[in-house]
């Protein structure tokens, strides 16, 4: 049985004459343990799948299941002690005033954990920072360093399921392969199910088993990791966008 199960999910922003439909009819199912992706281009709707899941977009039709049972509206905190999300920006996703082991201390204050300290301590070891980053503000970490501590707040409510908004593309590419090496080896020692939005194939070739394509709001395709690697698709869509990211890959310039 798949852990999230996604059904005729619909997404509707706006009112009146001004109304845009996010999401239509998209469909998916990921099974635990499960690293699964989302791709498309901007404004396709992958980043929303993740937003309706977590209650952050106005749900207007379909079923959302987690392990079975209805995901509640509003969420409730047992469903953010299952379910947490590592946003894409980590220079926006961590408040600026507030120090690095208040930012860890928090979850675990509003959902009743104890030994705080250790966990704290735990959390950042966990993702190779360290305890001596617990009393530095955000301005005072690199964006590599931003991101593991968000992923540091992401974990240490020990949830099962992680969703990755395009958690490296405000990284540089140095960076970015320390992170993703990161969240592999996270998810194989806790066995976590991870639901990966991103523009970028390799990154989804890299992390996912099974991924879907994004176009205007609708799944067009569902592809394993082999497929995408293999170019095997159906939709002229896909191909084309695969097509268009190999068109970033540049080989070395020449040595004069």
């Amino acid at each position: 049985m798949a852990l999230i199960e996604i059904e005729d999910l619909e997404v509707t922003f706006g009112s009146g004459g001004r109304v845009v439909q996010a999401l239509r009819n998209v469909s998916l199912s990921v099974c635990e343990e499960e690293s699964f992706g989302i791709v498309g281009e901007s404004g396709s709707g992958k980043s929303t799948v993740l937003r309706a899941l977590c209650g952050l977009a106005p749900v207007t039709g379909g079923r959302m299941r987690i392990a079975g049972k209805a995901v509640p509206s509003p969420r409730d905190p047992e469903f953010y002690r299952r379910v947490q999300m590592v946003f894409q920006d980590p220079y926006a996703s961590l408040h600026p005033r507030h120090t690095i082991d208040r930012v860890l201390s928090e979850p675990l204050a509003i959902h009743g954990f104890d030994r705080r300290e250790q966990r704290v301590e735990q959390a950042l070891d966990e993702v190779g920072l360290g305890a001596g980053f617990r009393f530095r503000y955000p301005h005072q970490l690199s964006g590599g360093q931003r991101q593991r501590v968000a992923i540091a707040r992401a974990l240490i409510l020990e949830p099962s399921v992680i969703l990755l908004d395009e958690p490296t593309s405000a990284l540089d590419a140095s960076i970015q392969a320390e992170v993703l090496n990161l969240l592999d080896r996270l998810r194989a020692e806790r066995g976590l199910t991870y639901v990966l939005v991103s523009h970028d194939l390799a990154v989804v070739s890299h992390m996912c088993d099974r991924l879907v394509v994004m176009q205007s709001g609708e799944v067009v395709e569902h592809l394993t990791r082999e497929a995408l690697k293999d170019h095997v698709t159906k939709n002229d869509y896909t191909s084309n966008l695969l097509t268009a990211s190999e068109g970033f890959t540049r080989d070395p310039a020449p040595q004069r």
